[in-house]
């Protein structure tokens, strides 16, 4: 850990302030900067001029839930609670990175998804840390961009919208759209700011953007319609998932706007990135625009394009502009990194996984530790595991078939299995994966399907 390095970063000072934007479903080669030419996401873009892309950055798995729970718990799914999406909550005993920084006099925001609990459980975002609530405590309700109602705190707040066959979550398709829940949320998050500016504040902006609604079939992308994208000779559902990536964007925007406007760039680390690879849902094709980049797969894929994602962080003064890393870094390294930023080292928890990554922000990669190895696993269609250890990556998906090895290096779009001819490295990689995976409760077990 940096401790020294962030000694330095708040002595003279009040701490910084965090701001985490999290993307839902946005893929590798979703965004301008990472050599999209098609989809516009100019905010993003000049975020990225104003600080440091990063190019081997890993979500902590390959959907929603278990992702968010190794963001939140700095631990991979070998080892955190929620290693699929379910209804599962985080338990009372699982500490988060939030607790840590709320425990330091910081005033934590969430607006927008969370999935990891419901109001009555124990994984309900105020139990975890935050101060404010404002969103959508359950997935599936996140799937619905004109819902009937949006949970704040530990109650709900009507909308406008009229939904006939909505669920008991809240889940399905409008039929008239009068209240925008995501242009509501966004509001929230800039009220947060506002009402924080002088003090300590991390803020969770968790879109569920450009997520598609499942529940409307293969017209998913198509709630908001086509915007400037209306003439583009392309098909209905990748005029509406453009739409949707230029919706995001101006969300990024209007947050750092807020930030800059109130003069807190130089006291604020901005990190935006995305959940997990992007999606082939709601009749749009993650191919069309080559989501994944020059990856290969897709969400629910352990191959780089289902985990690797879109990461930029800005940091006015601190974080040098215009910079690409290639430090590899995941979701379960940020508890460690904004214990760090915060102060508040002695507060991790000693069962985490991640590394604090403050050391490269900082512009110090010899000060950087480096971790043996990145672990992932999965648990939907034939449940699958990978591990990364520098530029060696195993994949074993579906679970219990020969794993394959690649050099990302050299090759990294996976194709090229060279398992044949490196058995010293594969049987060192096999070694790592034992000692990465624990079983978790059931149903997060790995199990072989082949019959």
């Amino acid at each position: 850990m940096a401790v020294g390095v962030a000694g330095s970063v708040f002595a003279q000072g009040k701490r910084p302030n965090i701001v985490l934007i999290l993307a839902d479903d946005l893929g590798y080669g979703d965004c301008g900067c990472y050599g999209q030419t098609r989809l516009r996401t100019p905010n993003i873009d000049e975020l990225s001029r104003q600080g440091m892309r990063w190019t081997q950055f890993y979500a902590g798995s390959t959907v929603c839930a278990p992702s968010r729970c190794v963001l939140m718990t700095g631990k991979h799914t070998g080892r955190c609670i929620i290693r699929g999406n379910s209804k599962e909550s985080l338990p009372y005993q699982e500490r988060t990175f939030t607790e840590v920084l709320a425990h330091s006099k910081y005033r934590c925001g969430l607006f927008g998804k969370w999935g990891l609990g419901q109001a009555d459980s124990s994984g309900s975002p105020w139990k975890k840390g935050f101060d404010r609530f404002f969103g959508y405590l359950d997935q599936t309700h996140a799937h619905n961009f004109f819902p009937t109602f949006l949970d704040e705190n530990q109650g709900r707040v009507p909308l406008r919208n009229k939904v006939p066959k909505e669920s008991t979550t809240g889940a399905g398709v409008a039929t008239e759209r009068l209240d925008d829940a995501s242009e509501l949320i966004c509001d929230q998050a800039i009220d947060f700011i506002d009402q924080n500016q002088n003090i300590p504040f991390f803020l969770f902006f968790s879109i569920n953007l450009p997520h598609a609604n499942n529940e409307a079939g293969n017209q998913g992308t198509q709630e908001f319609g086509f915007g400037k994208f209306s003439d583009q000779d392309w098909p209905d559902s990748e005029k509406g998932f453009a739409h949707m990536v230029e919706k995001m964007d101006a969300q990024v925007g209007r947050i750092v706007d807020r930030i800059d406007s109130l003069g807190l760039g130089e006291s604020t680390l901005i990190l935006f990135s995305s959940d997990n690879g992007p999606h082939h849902e709601g009749g749009h094709k993650d191919t069309f625009f080559g989501s994944s980049g020059n990856l290969r797969g897709s969400k629910r894929s352990l191959t780089e394009g289902g985990i690797r994602v879109p990461t930029i962080a800005r940091w006015t003064g601190k974080v040098a502009a215009g910079t690409i890393s290639e430090q590899i870094g995941c979701f379960d390294d940020l508890f460690p990194t904004f214990a760090d930023i915060s102060g508040s080292v002695e507060k991790l928890p000693s069962d985490i996984t991640g590394v604090s990554l403050l050391p490269t922000l900082l512009g110090s990669p010899e000060q950087q530790t480096q971790r043996p190895y990145h672990y992932w696993s999965f648990y939907e269609g034939g449940h699958g595991q990978a591990l990364r250890s520098g530029n060696w990556k195993l994949v074993e998906q579906p679970f219990g078939t020969e794993p394959k090895l690649f050099r990302l290096d050299l090759d990294p779009g996976e194709t090229q299995d060279i398992a044949g001819s490196e058995p010293q490295q594969l049987a060192k990689m096999r070694q790592m994966v034992q000692d990465a995976y624990q079983p978790g409760n059931p149903p997060w077990i790995l199990q072989s399907t082949k019959k």
